[in-house]
């Protein structure tokens, strides 16, 4: 079947090119035929003209623009083209040398008054390769530009398989680190066989129906978001119990207003995983604001003094997504003065 769709391809183009120089054939007749009432001299003039014209056309259109002016070999294709317009030019002279000896038979007066006058036949013949050769500049343009925009395509479409990897390696990240550490505050109420075990489990369950269905999706509500923020507090309110201050805080939350999920919750649990207790108490406080689709989120929590706590997976991680999720659109500060870890995060969602 290929192969007959080749053979028929092979034979439209033959037939195409066929019809084309017919064409010429047509046009040079009759431009040469203007002061001549002989029709059949000035036919044989313009069939001897015609493989002139067409193996200066092919030069042109299959060698020197292809392999030299397309490639930027300009020299080459310089060079190249004058020896071709020598010999083309060389072979024009011929031509009228066959219409005044075997045409006019030696009768200069009785030569076809256009083809005495080789910057006529030149101009014919040129002019069409001139045309071809457009023709196919624009032509090797116009492919040139499809398989320009088909590799880009390639291209933004590997980078996108990449960016897709690796965030659904970053994802794959949290969800044994967020595991273990919920996971060891369940274990130490099992030992205690405590009341809130329970309720516990409860909130652990949703926390892990959204981290196994909903951490897939590119962005989800952040007021949903919100919530499994909370739910993961109250499990480490029932872990630290009065040990732990927290204030988390939220204000103008937009129902349609996406986010990335587990975003903010890695900073929340970085502040239990690395804070400090001081005074018997470990103090976090917390808040969430959304303005224009724009969110400011902030988090603090006392932690040693002469140590810069470890940013762990956590951050390393955040930080890697919010560059592959909202580069140029964040804003991301961190610092450690005085005992306080405060983290300050600005984030685009338009």
């Amino acid at each position: 079947m290929l192969k007959r769709k080749l053979i028929f391809k092979v034979i439209g183009k033959i037939l195409l090119h066929l019809v084309f120089w017919c064409a010429v054939l047509l046009f040079f007749i009759y431009f040469f035929r203007g002061g001549s009432k002989n029709f059949d001299d000035t036919l044989s003039f313009c069939l001897f003209l015609m493989p002139i014209t067409i193996a200066t056309t092919y030069v042109s259109i299959y060698k020197l623009i292809p392999d030299y002016l397309i490639k930027k070999k300009y020299f080459q294709f310089i060079l190249y083209s004058i020896y071709t317009f020598i010999i083309s030019g060389y072979l024009i002279m011929v031509s009228i040398f066959f219409s005044l000896i075997y045409i006019a038979k030696f009768e200069y007066n009785e030569m076809n008054p256009v083809t005495k006058n080789i910057l006529f036949v030149a101009t014919a013949v040129y002019l069409v390769v001139i045309i071809i050769s457009g023709y196919k500049l624009l032509r090797l343009n116009i492919t040139h530009t499809r398989q320009t925009g088909k590799l880009e395509t390639k291209i933004l479409e590997t980078q996108l398989k990449l960016k897709e990897q690796e965030l659904h390696y970053l994802k794959m990240q949290i969800h044994p680190h967020f595991l273990f550490n919920t996971l060891n505050t369940m274990y130490g109420f099992a030992l205690k066989k405590a009341n809130e075990t329970p309720e516990m489990i409860l909130k652990l369950s949703n926390l892990l129906d959204y981290l196994l269905y909903k951490v897939d999706k590119p962005f989800v509500l952040l007021s949903e978001d919100i919530n499994h923020i909370k739910d993961y507090i109250e499990l480490e309110k029932m872990r630290f119990n009065k040990t732990l201050n927290i204030d988390f805080t939220t204000k103008n939350i937009s129902e349609n207003i996406k986010i990335a999920p587990m975003l903010l919750l890695p900073f929340i649990e970085n502040s239990f995983k690395h804070g400090a207790i001081k005074k018997g108490v470990l103090n976090i406080v917390s808040s969430l604001t959304c303005k224009d689709g724009y969110i400011h989120f902030y988090i603090e929590n006392t932690c040693s003094e002469d140590e810069t706590p470890k940013k762990g997976i956590g951050l390393t991680n955040i930080k890697k997504r919010l560059d592959l999720l909202y580069k140029d659109k964040y804003d991301l500060k961190i610092h450690h003065e005085n005992g306080i870890f405060k983290v300050n995060l600005g984030l685009n969602t338009i």
